[in-house]
């Protein structure tokens, strides 16, 4: 594993299930390294790989990460000014109501507005509701790391000296161009392990079943091109069943991120793959 770590605390974050993702990575290697569902990157920033093509849903998300590859120093200049106060989270997290003020903002200032949104809102839950606005609370911590510059600078430089390309859009055409040689690496939101567990606000719209389905028939074709791919999900018999005729892995995981406390803790996932070890 390489030093790189997250720039930014994300619901369903790999930190935790790292060991048993590397541990399952085809023994072959692998030409491009494809990961659709990206959040906040800890299996791409641990595998670092030479060439990668990365999509997310969110597009600021996104946004953060090109800043990060071609202006970072704009963006810790930024940063830097940014106090933990909750007067000031409160104008920040304002600033996507009115789209024609989100409009003008320009790259860095939106890039500095995630981090520190994502740096100092309650619980690091990064949640928008369904217009797609910011809507966690502030979250009283004493002394957040609102600027990593060491983890900042760490980043643009891997981004900087590879070839990684940035998507924001359908998790199908992310890897509409993945071949034989290839490794995909899906994160979906996870199937709700129960009718109140349902987090899928990370961005504006929803996750279901007929899309965790969708998803599956789009693994079925990567497998009938040849490309090797690994998926992560909740372990609901639900997504056991769906996809039986693969290899399904049982793995436990820590979950820190959660609006309900007595939810955080350790929880039952799956690895699957379509090839052997």
């Amino acid at each position: 594993m390489t030093n790189l770590k997250p720039l930014v605390k994300w619901v369903g974050g790999k930190r935790q299930l790292l060991p048993h993702i590397h541990a399952a990575l085809p023994a072959t290697g692998y030409s491009t390294y494809f990961e659709p569902f990206l959040g906040g990157g800890a299996v791409l920033w641990s595998l670092a790989p030479e060439k990668a093509v990365v999509n997310d849903l969110n597009a600021e998300l996104i946004n953060l990460y090109t800043v990060v590859r071609t202006d970072v120093e704009a963006l810790i200049a930024e940063l830097q000014d940014y106090p933990n106060d909750e007067e000031f989270f409160y104008q920040l997290r304002a600033l996507d109501r009115d789209s024609e003020v989100f409009a003008a903002l320009s790259p860095v200032k939106r890039a500095a507005r995630t981090v520190y949104l994502n740096k100092t809102c309650y619980n690091g839950l990064y949640r928008v509701n369904q217009a797609g606005q910011f809507n966690s609370p502030f979250g009283r911590y004493k002394k957040p790391l609102i600027c990593d510059e060491k983890t900042l600078n760490a980043i643009n430089i891997y981004l900087r000296d590879n070839d990684v390309t940035f998507l924001n859009g359908d998790f199908k055409d992310a890897v509409s161009s993945a071949q034989a040689g290839d490794f995909v690496y899906f994160d979906p939101p996870y199937d709700p392990v129960n009718v109140t567990s349902n987090f899928v606000g990370y961005a504006a719209g929803g996750f279901g079943r007929d899309n965790q389905v969708e998803l599956k028939e789009l693994c079925d074709e990567l497998t009938d091109r040849g490309v090797k791919w690994m998926l992560s999900n909740s372990a609901t018999e639900f997504i056991r069943e769906l996809y039986a005729e693969y290899h399904v892995d049982i793995v436990g995981a820590s979950r820190a991120i959660n609006s309900v406390a007595s939810k955080r803790g350790k929880v039952d996932e799956v690895l699957v793959r379509n090839y052997d070890k």
